[in-house]
């Protein structure tokens, strides 16, 4: 524990700083599964990025003490030693403990667990006064919840308790064949209403097909069902698995995934992302070519080409909760204006398992109340090429999530308008929770997650160099080569080039 108590006491000396100068910083943790440009200024930066231990997993209180940069394969890794694994895993094994936190996760646990967050049991935190304080439900209530979901905009979170659960070695995973989006939900509310059930959720590979898949931990497979793996490069990537498995089927099917292999079950390929890489490039898309480029099939590997590349800016990647009355007209809709295949279901519940339903909205997020159970659309495909109507169809997206009462998660690009994310989010709620904890110098929510068209308009206008350079990336397949040469050579994404910078080693000590 010395040891994180003096990175807490750096990290607290480099805040104490910008505080005395009310000079904004951001927090630096070394990388990121946002698809937002990076905005990392050397000098205007915390650095948290040694932070990347499991420090203590407890059996007896099944609780681990984490570090805010540790991924999660490291975390699950970790606690299996001890036959225990957190709640919520977030699918993509890069994925942080602090990043879960301070964004909003929700994965096929949350059905029954709620959001990531709400698995945790208490933070530490640096304020935006160098102040060294912990915050839980009952120390600080206001500051744990609302640091829940604020991307670090009150603070620097440097530890957290998260909760664990008894692992088992498999999960049983059925899948269930349905023919609409109005199917799909009547199996998912039947399995979510069955609390014999761990896991939940769904693709939609067309509008008339798609299949549920339920997942129960066990320790035991019968001889009759098949053991099925997802991590290794000779295996199948998830969804094209269940494609081709659920295909022409009207029963469900059952297999044993190991449970390591179900948790980052769609982490080769990135869901599906990765198979417009293939289109991009023009590859072939097969077995064979999917074993060969295996290792940029990762996400830890394609987030780095994304950020590199700038082809975030040209794809949708987009998830939203819709409720559960508002979901087969939100499905049309995708179907007419996205009208692409497939797309991702997740059923969340608000609150969580042991939540006070008090606390089932962090202060900072919206002004009107939700629904406790809703439907999570990944919605992540190309969109319209041009830059204008690309940005017209992410706002018409946002409309209609607003109109249909939904919420959608801030860690991809948010195009409305300061006044619009004012409405929609409690902005008066969040600015007395900054300025209580000194936090009002910090970038605000709103300041991380919009994207400036008028700023991208203004330097295409004034600069010459500006609109040559947007020219010359736009000839094909240059963007996607720069952003490959980097995932192979280029070091650290996130942050401007100076000097070499290595990637971070993740280092896990479990007691």
């Amino acid at each position: 524990m010395e040891s994180h108590h003096s990175a807490v006491r750096a990290i607290s000396s480099r805040i104490r700083k910008f505080s005395a100068r009310e000079e904004p910083f951001r927090i630096y943790h070394g990388s990121t599964n946002s698809t937002r440009p990076s905005q990392y200024r050397r000098s205007k930066m915390v650095d948290t990025s040694g932070l990347v231990n499991v420090l203590r997993v407890d059996t007896a209180s099944k609780t681990a003490l984490v570090e805010p940069n540790v991924p999660m394969d490291s975390l699950v890794e970790a606690t299996l030693r001890h036959g225990l694994i957190p709640p919520v895993v977030m699918e993509f094994p890069g994925i942080t403990v602090g990043g879960g936190f301070a964004g909003t996760a929700g994965e096929s646990s949350s059905f029954r667990y709620g959001f990531f967050d709400r698995t945790i049991n208490w933070i530490e935190i640096v304020l935006a006064n160098s102040d060294v304080v912990r915050a839980s439900s009952k120390v600080r209530p206001d500051l744990f919840y609302g640091a829940a979901s604020s991307f670090g905009t009150l603070g620097v979170t440097t530890l957290l308790e998260v909760q664990l659960i008894e692992a088992k070695t498999f999960v049983a995973l059925t899948h269930y064949p349905v023919s609409s989006i109005t199917q799909a939900q009547k199996v998912i509310e039947e399995a979510t209403n069955d609390f014999s059930n761990d896991y939940l959720d769904g693709i939609m590979y067309a509008e008339d097909r798609g299949v549920i898949c339920v997942g129960r931990l066990t320790n035991d497979v019968a001889s009759s069902v098949k053991v099925q793996r997802f991590t290794r490069p000779t295996d199948p990537w998830f969804y094209i698995h269940v494609d081709r498995l659920m295909k022409n089927q009207s029963s469900p099917i059952t297999e044993a995934v190991p449970i390591v292999d179900y948790l980052f079950r769609y982490d080769r390929g990135g869901f599906w992302v990765a198979k417009y890489a293939y289109d991009y490039f023009i590859t072939p898309f097969n077995r064979v070519t999917r074993f060969v480029l295996d290792y940029f099939m990762h996400t830890r590997v394609m987030y780095h080409a994304l950020h590199q590349s700038g082809l975030a800016s040209k794809y949708i990647i987009q998830d939203v909760a819709i409720p559960y009355p508002k979901v087969n007209e939100f499905m049309k809709y995708l179907d007419t204006s996205f009208n692409s295949y497939p797309v991702w279901l997740c059923p969340l519940k608000q609150s969580g398992k042991g939540i006070a339903s008090t606390h089932s909205l962090q202060p900072d997020k919206r002004n009107h109340k939700l629904p406790d159970f809703m439907l999570n659309f990944g919605v992540w495909g190309p969109g319209p090429k041009r830059r204008e109507d690309f940005v017209a169809w992410n706002r018409q997206f946002e409309g209609m999530i607003q109109k249909l009462g939904g919420q959608k998660w801030l860690y991809a690009h948010a195009y409305y308008t300061e006044e619009e994310f004012n409405e929609i989010y409690n902005r008066l709620d969040y600015e007395a929770l900054r300025e209580k904890y000194h936090a009002s110098y910090l970038p605000t929510v709103y300041d991380k997650v919009r994207v400036n068209v008028e700023k991208e308009n203004k330097e295409m206008h004034d600069s010459w160099v500006a609109w040559l350079l947007a020219i010359f990336w736009s000839i094909w397949p240059l963007t996607g080569l720069y952003g490959v040469y980097h995932a192979l050579f280029g070091g650290d994404y996130l942050l401007p080039k100076t000097t070499s910078r290595g990637i971070t080693e993740l280092s896990v000590c479990a007691s």
